[in-house]
C-alpha cells in the first residue's frame, strides 16, 4: 500500500473516499454499454477482465495456493456476484436513486448490529435520517416494480455478506483476496450471462477494451481499495462510511450530469458527511 503522506485517522476513510468516486464515475459509462450489451453480460464481464487486471498487477502467480482458506474467498467472491449482478437488474427495473436507496439497508444493517455505545447509533441514525432526505420521494410516486425492490434488497443483503466476508482472514494479502474473489465471482455470473445470452460481438478488441475500462473504473481499483480500507476500518466504520455513496453519487450527477438537488437533498448531503466524520472520530478516539 503506498505510504500517504496523512494522518492514520483520515488514511482509510479517504481511500473509501476514492473508491467511492471510482465506482460513481463509471456508473455513465456502464449505462452506455446497457444500451449495446445485455445486463448479465456487462456484469460478468466486467468481473472477469477486473480480475484479470488485477491478476497481472499483483503477480496472482506469486499466490501460495495452500495457505488460502478458500471458505473466505468462496463467501466474498459470491458477495461480488450478487452484489454487482442484483444491482445492475434493480437499476433496470427503478430509478437509479431509489434503487440506492433501498440497496444501502444492507451496509447500514452491519453498522447497526455492531453498534455498542451511543454516539455509535447517533452516527448510523444521522446516516439513515440522511439516506431518507436523500430519497427521491417525487419518483416514489409512481408504482414501484416490486421485482426491482427485491433485487435491490437483495444487492443490499450481498452487501451486508461482502463486508463481514472482506473482514476474514483469508490466508493471502487484500489485493489478493479482492483478486481470487472476482474470480469466484465471475465463474458464478458467467454461467448465468452465458445461459441468458451473449452477444458474439462481446470479445471483439473493440468491445474488450470497453469493458477494460468499465471493469478498472467500477471493479479493479474500488475492490482494491474498500478491501485495503476493511483491514483499517471496524464493521460499524465501513457500514457508516459507506453511506457517502449516495452522497457521491449526487454530488456526481449534479456536477458533471446537471442534475439538480432538491434542498432536503442537500440537507441528506451534510447529515451523512457528518455522520460518517463523527464515526470516524469516535472510533479512532476508542481505539485509542
Amino acid at each position: 500500500m503506498p505510504d500517504f503522506k496523512i494522518a492514520p485517522m483520515v488514511q482509510a476513510p479517504l481511500i473509501l473516499l476514492i473508491a467511492m468516486i471510482s465506482m460513481q464515475s463509471s456508473g455513465s459509462f456502464a449505462k452506455y454499454l446497457f444500451g449495446q450489451f445485455p445486463i448479465l453480460t456487462v456484469s460478468a464481464m466486467r468481473l472477469l477482465l477486473g480480475a484479470a487486471v488485477l491478476a497481472l498487477i499483483f503477480k496472482i502467480w506469486q499466490i501460495n495456493f495452500r495457505q488460502v482458506k478458500w471458505s473466505a474467498i468462496i463467501s466474498y467472491g459470491i458477495a461480488l456476484a450478487g452484489m454487482n449482478m442484483l444491482f445492475y437488474l434493480a437499476i433496470d427495473r427503478l430509478p437509479l436513486g431509489i434503487a440506492v436507496s433501498f440497496e444501502f439497508i444492507g451496509p447500514l444493517s452491519v453498522a447497526l448490529f455492531h453498534a455498542r455505545q451511543k454516539f455509535d447509533f447517533i452516527w448510523v441514525g444521522l446516516a439513515i435520517l440522511g439516506l431518507v432526505l436523500l430519497f427521491p420521494f417525487d419518483q416514489a410516486l409512481q408504482p414501484l416494480d416490486p421485482i426491482g425492490i427485491l433485487f435491490a434488497l437483495s444487492a443490499g443483503a450481498c452487501w451486508a455478506l461482502y463486508i463481514v466476508a472482506g473482514q476474514k482472514p483469508s490466508g493471502v494479502s487484500g489485493n489478493h483476496t479482492v483478486c481470487l474473489g472476482m474470480f469466484v465471482g465471475m465463474l458464478v455470473l458467467m454461467p448465468i450471462a452465458l445461459f441468458a445470452g451473449m452477444p458474439a460481438h462481446t470479445f471483439e478488441p473493440s468491445s474488450l477494451m470497453y469493458f477494460v475500462i468499465l471493469a478498472a473504473l467500477a471493479s479493479a481499483l474500488p475492490f482494491t481499495l474498500e478491501m485495503i480500507a476493511l483491514r483499517n476500518l471496524t464493521a460499524l466504520s465501513f457500514g457508516t462510511l459507506m453511506s457517502l455513496e449516495p452522497a457521491v453519487a449526487a454530488l456526481s450527477g449534479f456536477v458533471f450530469l446537471g442534475e439538480t438537488l432538491l434542498w432536503t437533498q442537500w440537507l441528506a448531503l451534510a447529515t451523512i458527511i457528518s455522520a460518517s466524520i463523527g464515526c470516524t472520530v469516535t472510533t479512532q478516539r476508542r481505539k485509542h
